[in-house]
């Protein structure tokens, strides 16, 4: 198997309000990067922007990979445009990328990394993307602090109106 596929595909937008942009995946050629639950791939869009993403059912045997706003606007991309798109097997260990500094604050808070890594793939990328998501080191750092005392406070279940709550308030 061919670890990359490129595909023409058209970006088109759902109807509903629960997703929005998107690109459909052939199931042929989605298949190959489906192994059991895990759907996770590397996705390049027109050979300029990478991110980590998930095979999502469409329903019609085919698939589908989530287009957020701030790509469509790098890549002055509207409905109906066509789009190359490029997969490859996400090979990492958490389907986001792991930030330098909640990575550090799991080495130091041992029971924080017992409870993260008790969460579902799903959840751990979740909190990844929330952590990871700031630009500066110093919210980066406040976030991992507030996850990792929000999971311990709550033993390991997560409210999300909770947590952001407590990362707006730790100063």
């Amino acid at each position: 198997m061919s670890t990359h596929r490129a595909i023409k595909s058209t970006l088109q937008k759902f109807d509903g309000n629960l997703w929005y942009y998107y690109v459909e995946i052939p199931k042929k050629q989605a298949t190959p990067f489906i192994k059991e639950n895990d759907r996770r791939v590397v996705c390049t869009l027109n050979k300029t922007i990478s991110f980590q993403a998930a095979l999502m059912p469409l329903g019609n045997g085919n698939f589908f990979i989530n287009v957020n706003q701030a790509t469509r606007k790098k890549l002055k991309l509207n409905q109906h445009d066509e789009v190359l798109v490029t997969l490859e097997k996400d090979s990492s260990e958490y389907g986001l990328p792991m930030p330098e500094e909640f990575k550090e604050l799991l080495a130091q808070e041992l029971a924080g990394n017992e409870v993260f890594h008790q969460l579902t793939p799903g959840k751990q990328r979740t909190l990844l993307y929330i952590i990871g998501k700031p630009k500066s080191a110093d919210l980066r750092i406040r976030n991992g602090i507030a996850v990792l005392q929000h999971l311990k406070n709550n033993n390991g279940t997560i409210h999300y109106k909770l947590l952001n709550s407590e990362m707006k308030n730790l100063s």
